[in-house]
């Protein structure tokens, strides 16, 4: 009995790649942001891409455009997702809110329910600035183009993708962010905003900054 026992954790740990699973590390509460935020979106078709999509969320804009998948992740640690390999389990549309794993941990995102009453108070990084530098760009864990220009971010647990309010508890200064990556993988920070973003909250010379994190209800327009 014993042995059959040490054969089923054996195969176990191999079919979720790892013997480490993280999870339900985040904040969720009854309470959620008060304001409904209007969502509006419409496309534009260019010469480079097929399209872009831009986004509205209060005053707040949001250019997306699908990164062409020749891209390197700004991730490259996340070795898969939903049991797939990263690109092909974002090409079949399986990222939304899907188990994945870094660096041998098996991280599991946070249900649809569960986004909607997060909150949570920690700290906050930015990332990006070097692809700048980087011919084509990156893409992001849910396949969109990363633009350290634009206001999104990494979230570890949050569906991609999430808007959510960012405060900066140092200044008081908030901004609404697109989640629509995975990160940050540093003990202590939980969330990464873009370039942009740490410059609109103020902490971008700094590097980090103790923020409040809350989802935010969004209804399309």
């Amino acid at each position: 009995m014993k042995k059959y026992c040490i054969i089923y954790l054996i195969l176990s740990c191999l079919y979720f790649q790892s013997c480490t699973v993280v999870t339900l590390p985040y904040k969720v509460t009854k309470a959620t942001v008060k304001t409904t935020y209007k969502l509006t979106k419409f496309t534009v078709k260019t010469t480079i891409f097929a399209g872009k999509v831009v986004y509205k969320v209060g005053k707040f804009t949001y250019v997306v455009v699908k990164a062409p998948f020749n891209l390197p992740l700004t991730h490259p640690e996340i070795k898969s997702i939903g049991g797939l390999p990263p690109k092909l389990a974002i090409k079949q549309g399986k990222v939304k809110n899907s188990p994945y794993v870094v660096f041998g941990k098996r991280y599991v995102p946070m249900s649809i329910d569960q986004a909607k009453h997060y909150r949570e108070v920690g700290y906050a990084s930015w990332y990006g600035y070097e692809t700048l530098r980087q011919k084509g760009g990156h893409m992001t864990a849910n396949g969109e183009l990363f633009d350290p220009h634009q206001l999104t971010a990494a979230h570890k647990y949050l569906p991609l993708p999430w808007y959510v309010k960012v405060t900066n508890l140092e200044n008081g200064r908030s901004i609404i962010v697109r989640v629509n990556d995975r990160g940050p993988f540093v003990k202590g920070r939980i969330i990464d905003l873009t370039m942009e973003g740490a410059k609109r909250l103020g902490y971008f010379k700094k590097g980090i900054a103790k923020v409040l994190v809350e989802s935010i209800v969004v209804e399309q327009g």
